[in-house]
């Protein structure tokens, strides 16, 4: 009985210095443990939470008092804003310094806020600008795509529920590898899927016209400044060589507004994808130098 006992007590001191150093290393080498959070909103259904700024994966991810993914308003540029969904907003997995954003704001005289959130449509960001105000901003650009031309806000909790939009961080960070990567490995469910993959494998929501497209178009108006929409292909797109039904709804709806419309079909590499919607910082890069032009 003593053997056993030491037996056991020398193999559970081994698996504890194991736990205890995996658990460091999650923390100090691959910032696994703290997150990007997010906050709900009754306007704009959910935005990172201000102020948070962390290295994981060995990329720094920042976000503002104002939840942009950018530096504080700088008083001394020119700003001009950089509105969208999880492809400009690049996620956790690109660096902020990689960001389009980002680059236009280090390679011109202007500063270009970051104000964005993975499966945003128009109406979440003419609503998130009718809350903050307009930063005083000299043009809007927009980067959506087809499937935006209908995807309308329906409040569904979202934060705190979906893996994708955590609102607290695991007490450990074993945990969240355990929780995040590899059971979702094995047993996919629907609060594992990417936010813009629940875009795309949902049902379709029927030809109702997102009432954001004309907000946006509002707003530019009576601040009298540039509407700038840049309508990124999916990668099905790309390789079909055109826009979708809803991708030439939005088209037209700009045509018919007067709307600068700038289509990165023209533009887009398959190379530039890192799933099939998101694009990695190569394409980042190429949306960076569209907005520059």
């Amino acid at each position: 009985m003593k053997r056993v006992s030491k037996k056991y007590i020398l193999l559970s001191g081994v698996f504890l210095s194991l736990f205890v150093v995996g658990e460091l290393l999650l923390r100090m080498i691959w910032g696994v443990g703290t997150m990007p959070l997010y906050v709900e909103s009754k306007q704009y259904e959910y935005i990172f939470a201000p102020n948070q700024e962390m290295t994981r994966f060995g990329l720094h991810f920042y976000v503002n008092s104002y939840s942009q993914r950018s530096k504080e308003p700088d008083a001394d540029k020119k700003i001009v804003l950089g509105l969208g969904d999880s492809v400009i907003n690049g996620g956790a997995q690109t660096d902020n310094d990689s960001l389009a954003t980002s680059i236009v704001s280090v390679s011109t005289e202007y500063q270009m806020l970051n104000i964005s959130a993975g499966s945003w449509g128009p109406d979440n960001c003419a609503a998130y600008l009718k809350e903050q105000g307009l930063f005083d901003a000299k043009a809007i650009f927009v980067v959506l795509s087809s499937h935006d031309a209908n995807d309308v806000m329906d409040f569904t909790p979202t934060v705190g529920v979906h893996k994708s939009y955590p609102k607290e961080n695991y007490l450990l960070a074993t945990f969240e590898v355990l929780d995040r990567y590899i059971i979702p490995r094995f047993f996919k469910t629907s609060d594992t899927l990417n936010p813009d993959e629940r875009v795309l494998k949902s049902i379709d929501k029927g030809s109702d016209w997102n009432c954001g497209w004309d907000e946006l178009k509002e707003i530019a108006e009576q601040a009298d400044i540039p509407l700038i929409l840049i309508l990124h292909a999916e990668q099905s797109e790309l390789e079909a060589g055109e826009y979708n039904a809803k991708g030439k709804m939005i088209e037209q709806w700009a045509a018919v507004n007067n709307i600068k419309l700038i289509k990165d079909i023209a533009f887009m590499k398959k190379e530039n994808y890192r799933d099939q919607i998101h694009i990695n910082s190569s394409g980042q890069l190429v949306l960076a130098n569209m907005m520059i032009e």
